[in-house]
């Protein structure tokens, strides 16, 4: 089988390592990276050894497949013109700015034929990847992500910037329609909501608590879920899972009768390189995306939602 040809449009921060991780993937050729910086595109393509451009339009008949790293605002239109040049796209999140800018590129996909795939990289977290099999009915979802501060995505919201991911991640594990939605946020450094918390009560009687801050002095990525027959702790930064249950096989606890407590930790991966391989591999053996945009626009009109409900109070 012949490699696919990939690109790679907008490379800042994320950006770069997105090229890197197609440099060094087998049966994928990096044929160029876009930057409207063009002495930015052309530092990275001397790195992973490709041509640089600083349009991406001569770009797309070079290419199969693009992940798309560019700021939020543009993303819909950088997809489109990807889209129907017939090339499958990788979009960072939030997949658009609207949720109907998300339907049509979910649209134009379908009508293509080509992989739409949105970049939820904790989806691709170990930690996250070892839940099936153990989730079941869960009940209450509290999550934490917490992030000093840096000037890289504050063109959005916390909500849309960080919490999103988190927003992604209960929605796939309430596995529920959302039923109600209470928020509050408050600029502190940036002109958006620096820090923000969002109630969110689901029809299967689910609630999740979410925190998001990118002005906290330390980094903090954390999840606890109950349910009826456990309750389970995910520490995303450390890639441990403490799964506490009634009666169950772990470790006994003795400060708490009946109770036990199993431990998992995962060697460190790489979600950004499982996350392209996933993408390519759908490409190759024609299945659905892991993320599918369907799954961003999900995520966005979620992340919409608590935004709105924080510009009553003058704070969005």
């Amino acid at each position: 089988m012949s490699n696919l040809r990939a690109g790679v449009i907008g490379v800042g921060y994320l950006g770069r390592f997105h090229a890197q991780k197609y440099a060094a993937l087998e049966g994928v050729d990096l044929v160029g990276v876009v930057d409207s910086d063009l002495s930015r595109a052309q530092e990275v393509a001397q790195e992973v050894g490709t041509q640089a451009f600083a349009d991406y339009r001569p770009l797309l008949d070079k290419v199969d497949l693009v992940s798309i790293v560019v700021p939020t605002q543009y993303h819909h239109r950088v997809a489109r013109a990807c889209l129907e040049a017939g090339v499958h796209i990788l979009l960072e999140k939030p997949v658009t700015q609207t949720v109907a800018e998300a339907e049509d590129l979910i649209r134009l996909a379908a009508e293509r034929g080509r992989v739409f795939q949105v970049g939820h990289l904790e989806r691709f977290n170990p930690a996250v990847v070892a839940l099936a099999g153990v989730l079941k009915n869960p009940m209450f979802i509290e999550s934490h992500r917490m992030a000093p501060y840096k000037p890289r995505g504050t063109d959005v919201n916390v909500v849309l910037d960080l919490m999103i991911h988190d927003i992604d991640i209960i929605l796939t594990l309430a596995k529920s329609e959302l039923k109600l939605v209470n928020s509050v946020g408050v600029p502190v450094i940036s002109d958006e909501v620096d820090i923000a918390n969002a109630r969110l009560q689901f029809e299967s009687g689910c609630v999740a608590n979410v925190t998001a801050s990118r002005v906290s002095v330390d980094a903090m990525r954390k999840i606890r879920i109950f349910q009826p027959d456990a309750y389970i702790t995910i520490d995303y930064q450390a890639r441990k899972i403490g799964i506490f249950r009634k009666g169950g096989e772990g470790l006994p606890l003795p400060m708490i009768p009946n109770v036990t407590l199993e431990e998992r930790s995962f060697e460190q991966g790489d979600s950004l390189r499982d996350e392209i391989q996933a993408f390519v591999r759908s490409i190759r053996e024609g299945f659905p995306p892991v993320v599918s945009g369907e799954d961003g626009k999900r995520a966005l009109a979620v992340a919409l939602e608590i935004s709105a409900k924080l510009a009553p109070q003058g704070l969005r």
